[in-house]
């Protein structure tokens, strides 16, 4: 009788050491279960990869039936820890619902977005979310709302990572991030993801991958999901990520009503932001209409809104209007402000870069007509088909270089300033 079997693989090595030591002095499974005190179920487990994580009274009582050596039972020994490695990342976690990251500043204005997904993702009606949009629409800042409220009215475990920093944190956190890098990228499974399943099964979470980059390749998280039936994923992305049973969250910028501008959520940010580089602003009427056009020029996109509230350090409300009016460069110039840590005319520029040359070349003619037209519009000026014309202002949409909106129940498109701005600068640098 062989001692391999075909899925030795899939067995832990202190599985794999037991039933190798077993089967060379002789002894059934039912024996080496008297002669250690241990239940035939148990021993069962551990030599199929079923049970993982050892613990030490067991690793002990087991080594003493066997007969082991000094040097075969450290071998065994140091088996076991890694499984009680895993134990205690599992212990730890089943402890209490691991927490999403502290808020450093207040959500304005996305109390629907919010209300809908928390609603999908809280029932199980949606199990992979991705929230795509424009650079700095505020992406990472609706999933930790949507994840904090997940966890503080349901106690739902949530597992956060964001993929653009160093990895870092306690023992879940550090297996987390593994097992996301090896989710998104191709190449061998290694342990990290069965780890992360064996950890989560009992009590499923709520995943949180921010900021997946477009290199991805997410097939995994198809398997990670069929393998953990209660598990939820959200992530935060430039474009939906292909998969299949994806819910797609559109998030357009704030939106500045033109019959409350003061009560707009887009002004209402801008306020607060100004407030911390001027404390003692107290906007009057005219002030008020400087910001709401101040707003509607940056699009109501929380980033931009940062970055050029920054700038009242130096410039008063009535100047920085004119400034981000006299010229799509100078627009853009005031997107890219140090304090806010925004670079938002660099990524605005990649995401342009990024688009299939056919819709590049429609938003480009767009950029040239005007700033918001219909789908009528796109069929006139590029004799496509209607469907043609609707997938190619969906490809745009889904970009977030522009923005629906509904007038007397007919769709029409509205172009961002500042993308159309990026677009303009880009065609005269070429031109």
């Amino acid at each position: 009788m062989s001692i391999a079997t075909a899925t030795d693989e899939d067995v832990p090595l202190f599985g794999r050491l037991v039933r190798q030591h077993r089967v060379r002095i002789r002894l059934t499974q039912r024996e080496l279960a008297d002669f250690s005190t241990i239940s035939v179920r148990a021993i069962r487990d551990l030599e199929q990869g079923r049970a993982r994580r050892p613990r030490q009274d067991t690793v002990r009582l087991i080594a003493d039936a066997l007969r082991l050596g000094p040097r075969a039972r450290a071998d065994l020994e140091a088996a076991a820890t890694e499984g009680r490695t895993g134990w205690a990342v599992k212990a730890g976690y089943e402890a209490g619902p691991a927490a999403p990251p502290l808020a450093t500043d207040l959500q304005v204005g996305r109390e629907a977005e919010t209300a809908v997904l928390y609603g999908e993702l809280a029932t199980g009606a949606e199990r992979l979310v991705t929230v795509i949009g424009i650079d700095g629409v505020g992406r990472t800042r609706l999933a930790l709302e949507v994840a904090t409220r997940l966890h503080t009215t349901g106690g739902t475990p949530v597992l956060w990572c964001t993929l653009a920093e160093p990895a870092g944190g306690d023992r879940l956190a550090a297996l987390v991030r593994a097992a996301a890098e090896q989710l998104l990228h191709p190449g061998p499974a290694t342990d990290d993801i069965a780890a992360l399943v064996e950890t989560i099964a009992d009590r499923p979470p709520l995943l949180v991958l921010d900021g997946v980059p477009a290199t991805a390749d997410p097939g995994r998280l198809v398997t990670l999901l069929r393998d953990v039936p209660g598990l939820r994923v959200m992530t935060t992305a430039d474009r939906p990520l292909g998969l299949p049973g994806e819910r797609t969250f559109l998030l357009n910028p704030l939106t500045v009503d033109e019959t409350d501008p003061a009560g707009s959520p887009a002004v209402q940010l801008f306020l607060n932001r100004a407030r911390r580089v001027r404390p003692d602003l107290d906007p009057d009427p005219a002030d008020l209409d400087l910001m709401a056009g101040i707003c509607r020029r940056l699009d109501g996109v929380p980033g931009a809104l940062h970055a050029a509230a920054s700038w009242l350090i130096v410039y008063d409300l009535a100047t920085l209007h004119r400034c981000l009016h006299d010229d799509p460069a100078t627009l853009l110039n005031h997107l890219t402000s140090p304090d806010a840590g925004a670079g938002l005319r660099e990524a605005l520029e990649r995401r342009l870069a990024g688009l299939p040359a056919a819709d590049r070349d429609l938003f480009e003619a767009l950029c040239r007509r005007g700033d918001s037209f219909d789908l009528t519009d796109v069929t006139t000026l590029t004799g496509w088909s209607l469907p043609d014309s609707g997938r190619a202002v969906r490809a745009l949409l889904l970009h977030g270089l522009i923005r629906p909106a509904y007038r007397a129940g007919q769709a029409w498109f509205r172009i961002l300033h500042t993308a159309r701005a990026a677009q303009l600068c880009a065609a005269s640098i070429r031109g």
